[in-house]
C-alpha cells in the first residue's frame, strides 16, 4: 500500500492536536532570520495544507506541492474554506519532492513534519535538495526539519498506541517500529482500527512508512553537492542546538 494511501482519510483527526499555528511561526520566523525580506514561500510535501494555512495566514504567498493526490484534496478544501484574501496567497499541485520542476522561484523552500525523512536513500535525499535549490532565488533559504539520528540511537523508537473517539467513531493507531541502524533507517508499521458504533463494523487500515534519520554531517554534505550552505541547526520548536533528546532537529540551508 503507497504511503497515505488510506491514511490521509484520517490524517488530520490523528493529528488534530498537533500545534500548527505555533510551528508555522517557528519556520516562518528562522526564513526571516536568514532571508528578512522573504514573501514567497514553496512547501515540499504540503500534506492536507494545514502548515500552508497558517503561513499563507501570516501574509505570504504559498505553492504547495505534494505526491498524494488524496492530501491534495483535502488541501484544496480546507483552502475553500479560508476567507478569501488569505485563499488567494495558496496554490497546491501535484509533485515528487525529487523531481518536480515549475517555472518559478521563491524566497524561501520549506519541507515540514519529516517529508524529507521520507527520503530513504541517498539519492532521493540529493534530488530533494537539488529540487529545493532550483526552485530557490539567489539568497534564499531551504528549511525543513527531519529525524536526528543521535537522538534516535540514543533513544531507540518504541511501539506506541494511540486511541481516541471522533464523533462517535473509535480509532485505534498502533505504531509498531523496527530500527535497521545500517542503513540509518526506521520502518514503521501503521495499524489503524476505525470502528463505526453504528454498525459495528471495523475498518483496519495498514502502511508501512520507511524514514531516514539524518546527523548534521550529511546535511552538511548534502548542501554541499548543491553549493549551498547550512547556516543553523535546532532542535524542533527550540532555541537551540539539537541533541540527544531532539528526536525532531530543524535546518537552514542557504543558498
Amino acid at each position: 500500500m503507497s504511503t497515505f494511501a488510506d491514511y490521509a482519510l484520517y490524517y488530520d483527526r490523528l493529528y488534530r492536536e498537533k500545534d500548527y499555528a505555533a510551528e508555522a511561526a517557528f519556520v516562518l520566523a528562522l526564513v526571516r532570520k536568514h532571508c528578512p525580506q522573504a514573501q514567497s514561500l514553496l512547501e515540499l510535501g504540503c500534506g492536507t495544507g494545514t502548515h500552508a494555512a497558517h503561513l499563507s495566514a501570516s501574509g505570504v504567498s504559498m505553492h504547495g506541492v505534494d505526491c498524494s493526490a488524496p492530501m491534495l484534496e483535502l488541501a484544496r478544501a480546507r483552502r475553500e474554506g479560508l476567507p478569501r484574501e488569505i485563499a488567494e496567497r495558496m496554490v497546491f499541485s501535484h509533485g515528487d519532492v525529487r523531481q518536480m520542476r515549475i517555472a518559478e522561484t521563491f524566497d524561501a523552500v520549506v519541507s515540514l513534519f519529516h517529508v524529507v525523512s521520507y527520503q530513504t536513500s541517498n539519492e532521493d535525499l540529493r534530488r530533494c535538495f537539488a529540487t529545493a535549490k532550483h526552485h530557490l532565488k539567489p539568497g534564499g533559504v531551504f528549511v525543513f526539519d527531519c529525524w536526528y539520528g543521535p537522538a534516535v540511537l540514543s533513544d531507540p523508537p518504541q511501539v506506541r498506541i494511540k486511541r481516541w473517539e471522533d464523533n462517535g467513531t473509535s480509532i485505534t493507531r498502533i505504531a509498531e517500529p523496527t530500527l535497521r541502524p545500517n542503513d540509518n533507517l526506521v520502518d514503521v508499521d501503521y495499524t489503524i482500527f476505525v470502528l463505526n458504533p453504528a454498525s459495528a463494523a471495523t475498518q483496519t487500515l495498514r502502511e508501512l512508512h520507511r524514514m531516514r534519520y539524518l546527523f548534521q554531517p550529511e546535511v552538511e554534505m548534502l548542501a554541499s553537492l548543491e553549493k549551498l550552505e547550512m547556516v543553523e541547526a535546532r532542535g524542533w520548536m527550540s532555541q537551540t542546538e539539537p541533541g540527544l533528546n531532539s528526536w525532531n532537529a530543524c535546518f537552514v540551508v542557504r543558498g
